[in-house]
């Protein structure tokens, strides 16, 4: 009897870890160019699902997310532009609120400009940091905060990639 009981508490305990595991973290593998030279194909990166339930989304966080026009497909951006902030870009340089944003992680300018746009509440403005090769918010607008599934944190694969994803913080004036 107390081998049975004993088995039942150990599947029990492995069922909790397991299903803690799952509502937590996600694993997700790079797909495109459009976050180069962050990420590349074929990256494995471990996504923090748990981080968002404590805080919202910071500026230059990298975030995975339900596209807004195929909500099967997930995709990798870093945010850009936060709730009630003006985005726009002149001249290769973004601007949030009217101040540059400095962007040590993009391949390159943006060779396209984008019209001053506030991004309503609830909504955040993401954007690849392969600019110009990047299906993001200057196309298909702001992302709902809904979408977001998690941060990511940590790329795995291949094992001489391994690191862990570094933060970026921003001083605005």
């Amino acid at each position: 009897m107390s081998t049975v009981r004993d088995i039942i508490i150990t599947l029990l305990l492995a069922l909790c870890i397991f299903l803690a595991v799952q509502v937590t973290i996600q694993s997700c593998q790079v797909d495109g160019e459009s976050m180069e030279p962050s990420f590349e194909e074929p990256q494995r990166l471990l996504v923090i699902k748990a981080v968002y339930w404590f805080g919202d989304p910071q500026r230059g966080d990298v975030v995975i997310f339900h596209s807004k026009t195929n909500p099967d497909e997930n995709l990798i951006k870093r945010v850009i532009g936060l709730p009630g902030e003006t985005v726009e870009i002149t001249d290769g340089q973004v601007y949030i609120d009217n101040t540059p944003l400095e962007e040590p992680y993009i391949a390159e300018p943006p060779n396209i400009d984008y019209p001053s746009t506030q991004v309503p509440e609830g909504y955040y403005f993401v954007m690849g940091d392969n600019r110009n090769h990047s299906n993001d918010s200057r196309s298909w607008g702001e992302l709902p905060g809904e979408n977001i599934i998690g941060k990511v944190w940590l790329c795995y694969w291949p094992l001489t990639d391994w690191h862990l994803i570094p933060s970026y913080s921003y001083a605005q004036d």
